[in-house]
């Protein structure tokens, strides 16, 4: 009985941790056979290698017997029909205790990335802007949302964007099996559906966080605040603001005949300005030296400005202007320019240097798609259908997830090794479909 004891207070080694992790999420997939299925393409996902698409992984996992191995893995991720917000729901639910052993959640921070890829039949894909690439090209989009402290952060929501096109074309639609629900949304629209689920799960509340393709979406930040959430997020340097005390003008005195004029107006004289327009006119006063935090080389710091605006998006269309708001504004000491500029409704004596630290913590999505894509495999599946590009994204997920719990075991300092672990050996003589031949 003494050593049950001491067994149950011992903690879990590593490969026990993960494999009890791996059990929790087999268990939503379903029957014995898909678990175990599920189970090794996570594994897969987790082991080193260059590809993580099914056939290399397969490989690596059995490769005494990989054609077997690839018609299990395909099934669970191509053709099996399993929920995949109850995944994501309880890789939730086993790791974010880990990140909040170090602090409470503090940011939601909502972002889109791209998926390059060839022809047209994958679903979804379209030419459109993809940020691996920095332009414009054919590449397919998704939108996620995720939690984080200044510890970790852990994605809980991710859905493809579906264009126009795709959305209009039922022919399209059948092929990749897009279900009859989804029709056309646009970004903005996806990630404030994604919050507005996280309230109803009840995941700890956060300060929303994105970049200007969000932020200057008024539509989206009227939304989020009508959540009654925070929020600080990008705007382009055109955006048009009051600048601080002014707004625009009452409406027009009643005449006595007709309705009441209801709407306000601007003047030949009394115009909005661009943010950037309002940064050139500041006083050098108004600028203040900030370091957000530790980079890898030296503390990340740069010069920063806050003042009270009022939005004037069609403000002329409106009976009261738009609430007053913070603009941050960061103008690097010798840049021709401001660089950055963000909208936050965070309370009126929020200091300068909170400011500066949540907008900047907007980094840590960056983080987690650079290891998604380089280390587990994100952007790997080569299926082309609804399912299976949203079952590739919520295994990838959970594996990814593991890995934060881990790090949440560690102090930073001791959370990386320069030590590679390598990959296992493949089948003499295998190589991918579709890689090119040794010769």
């Amino acid at each position: 009985m003494a050593k049950e004891k001491k067994e149950a207070r011992r903690p879990r080694a590593g490969e026990e941790r993960l494999g009890a992790y791996l059990e929790a999420i087999a268990a939503v997939v379903g029957h014995s056979r898909r678990a175990a299925a599920a189970r090794a393409y996570c594994t897969g996902l987790l082991l080193p290698g260059e590809r993580k698409s099914i056939e290399p992984m397969a490989a690596r996992i059995e490769p005494g017997r990989v054609q077997a191995a690839h018609q299990s893995l395909h099934h669970v991720v191509a053709k099996a029909e399993w929920d995949d917000a109850a995944l994501l729901r309880t890789v939730r639910d086993l790791v974010l205790p880990a990140i909040e052993r170090h602090g409470p959640v503090r940011h939601w921070i909502v972002d889109d990335t791209g998926f390059p890829k060839k022809g047209k039949h994958s679903v979804g894909v379209a030419r459109q802007y993809c940020g691996e690439l920095g332009k414009q090209d054919n590449c397919q989009v998704a939108v996620s949302l995720s939690v984080a402290n200044n510890q970790a952060s852990l994605p809980v929501a991710y859905r493809l964007y579906l264009p126009e096109a795709w959305a209009a074309d039922p022919e399209r639609r059948a092929k990749a099996g897009v279900p009859e629900e989804v029709g056309f949304e646009t970004k903005t629209a996806i990630a404030l559906g994604q919050i507005r689920q996280a309230l109803e799960d009840g995941v700890p509340r956060g300060i929303v966080l994105g970049d200007a393709g969000y932020g200057d979406e008024t539509d989206f930040r009227v939304g989020v605040a009508e959540l009654d959430l925070r929020y600080v997020l990008g705007i382009r340097s055109a955006t048009s603001v009051w600048p601080p005390g002014q707004a625009p003008l009452p409406p027009k005195p009643w005449s006595g005949r007709g309705r009441p004029p209801t709407r306000l107006q601007r003047g030949p004289e009394h115009q909005p300005v661009s943010v950037k327009d309002l940064a050139a006119s500041l006083p050098r006063r108004a600028w203040r030296n900030v370091t957000w935090r530790e980079g890898s080389r030296a503390e990340l710091a740069s010069r920063f400005a806050a003042v009270r605006v009022r939005p004037a998006h069609r403000d002329t269309q409106r009976s009261e202007p738009w609430p007053e708001e913070w603009l941050l504004i960061e103008w690097p000491e010798g840049a021709e320019e401001p660089t950055k500029y963000w909208l936050s409704n965070l309370p009126p004596r929020t200091a300068l240097r909170d400011l500066v630290h949540t907008a900047k913590a907007r980094w840590l999505i960056e983080r987690d798609y650079q290891e998604l894509k380089q280390e587990i495999g994100l952007g790997h599946y080569e299926g082309r259908g609804w399912r299976g590009f949203h079952h590739h994204a919520s295994l990838c997920v959970a594996a990814y997830a593991f890995l934060v719990a881990e790090r949440c075991l560690f102090p930073p300092q001791a959370r990386f090794t320069t030590r590679r672990l390598a990959p296992p050996a493949l089948p003499k003589g295998f190589q991918p479909r579709g890689a090119a031949s040794a010769t």
